[in-house]
């Protein structure tokens, strides 16, 4: 389903505000070069492809169908499928259980299961694998920015909440490994893909948007095995009786007790993001695969007031705390620094800081063995503040095996530097809050597994 050598797209068709139509685009425009079929009873020829009446006309294996024909004929061209021995199968048409048609999802279940044919959806936008140039998508390429190859893989309940991550990952500066819409999970579900996630070696972290747990005992243990494995960062819909009612209307996901789950969450190590900002803050420092010691955070910042703003997130955040710093470390400070520099944590190296003043601070306090974690505050409106701090913050950050997280706050000079340093890996964040939250989650999941071998 993921790397299919080839694809047939049921319902692809000539009219460019068709779903069928945007899917065929995008697997050309993505530089797909597996085999394509197209299936239109309606055409001989669409796109510069050969169009088959059906899937059983073909002739050739398949490895994928997507199917984005009215509800009411896909069992049917899922058994065509299945007589076909098409090896998987996407279904994005909506019009299923999510309208109260259960009777309709069912037989689409009954068909899957008699074929042994896995199938995602309804109600989906099915897969993109960006290493395979596979993307069942029903997105416009020039409505959302497609992410870069990367080792975070996504996986969404939601076509909608999955589509607006995808377009804010392609502003940031990690990259995509797998991204999975599984709507109403009538045969694959949010179970089968963690498991496959699990062993999958181009995921280093999986992001999980989720708005019903469909096998409770199952889901229980994929969650006790899988954080021991990599990091799980989930955003559970739903959480109210309101919310409930409208994930139900949305993909007919029972969305069940919200407080049991959490604990179950918590109990197993995943991380727990309580909105999709929170999502994007936890994805960026876990795909960097660094884990702390400890949870003694060093604060280094060129404007007196953030650093202010900054410990006071980490004293709040319930985990971490402000790290000591030791004689030996104030004593090189205090030899490298200028008089107006107060050797203390956090340490205000003042608003004409450069990246000479950077770049010792940082190389006293990674050395330093009372501190685990390293948050650098770069104000690009001082004087001081330019290109050569962020190419020093880049080239710190390869030389220890401290996290270390920058934050930065500003517009569009800020903006052009933070792209600089997410780019090379480097988290970059736009408050106080955000980076003490990431830290402290940081920590809590690096504990989790120091304790669960």
């Amino acid at each position: 389903m993921l790397k299919p050598k080839s694809v047939v797209i049921i319902g692809a068709s000539r009219e460019p505000e068709k779903v069928g139509h945007v899917i065929l685009q995008n697997y050309i425009n993505a530089g797909y070069d597996g085999k394509l079929y197209v299936v239109n009873k309606n055409a001989g020829e669409i796109m510069g492809f050969k169009s088959y009446k059906s899937v059983l006309d073909i002739g050739d294996r398949i490895d994928l169908a997507v199917i984005a024909i009215p509800a009411r004929f896909v069992p049917q061209a899922l058994e065509e499928c299945g007589k076909a021995k098409v090896k998987s199968a996407v279904v994005v048409s909506g019009g299923f259980a999510e309208i109260g048609n259960n009777e309709l999802q069912d037989a689409l279940t009954r068909v899957a299961e008699k074929y042994n044919l896995p199938t995602l959806g309804p109600n989906c936008l099915g897969v993109m694998d960006p290493r395979s140039r596979n993307d069942t998508l029903f997105l416009p390429t020039y409505k959302l920015s497609k992410p870069q190859v990367g080792g975070v893989s996504f996986v969404a309940q939601s076509g909608a909440v999955g589509s607006t991550i995808l377009d804010l990952i392609g502003g940031e500066g990690f990259g995509l490994s797998k991204f999975i819409s599984y709507g109403n999970a009538a045969h694959v579900d949010e179970v089968d893909i963690l498991n496959y996630l699990m062993n999958d070696a181009e995921t280093k972290v999986i992001v999980l948007y989720i708005e019903g747990i469909k096998r409770g005992k199952d889901f229980v243990e994929i969650a006790r095995r899988i954080s021991k494995v990599k990091p799980v960062i989930v955003l559970k819909a739903g959480r109210t009786s309101a919310g409930a009612a409208a994930a139900h209307s949305h993909t007919a996901a029972l969305a069940g007790d919200y407080q049991l789950q959490e604990a179950i969450f918590k109990q197993f190590g995943f991380i727990v993001a309580n909105d999709l900002s929170e999502l994007l803050y936890y994805a960026k420092i876990f795909v960097t695969e660094q884990r702390p010691k400890g949870n003694r955070v060093a604060i280094i910042t060129n404007g007196g007031g953030a650093g202010v703003l900054t410990t006071d997130a980490i004293a709040s955040s319930g985990v971490l705390e402000l790290a000591e710093l030791s004689a030996a470390t104030k004593k090189v400070l205090q030899k490298s620094m200028p008089v107006l520099v107060n050797v203390r944590n956090p340490l205000d190296l003042a608003g004409d800081a450069g990246s000479e003043r950077y770049s010792a601070a940082l190389e006293a306090l990674g050395t330093d063995p009372n501190i685990d974690m390293l948050i650098a505050i770069v104000l690009f409106q001082t004087p001081g503040a330019d290109s050569k701090v962020a190419a020093k913050m880049v080239e710190y950050k390869d030389k220890t095996d401290k996290p270390v997280i920058v934050l930065s706050i500003g517009a569009e000079y800020t903006q052009m530097h933070r792209i600089m340093m997410e780019s090379a890996g480097l988290p970059v964040y736009d408050s106080p809050m955000s980076a003490a939250q990431s830290l402290a989650a940081l920590y809590t999941y690096s504990k989790y597994c120091a304790t669960h071998k």
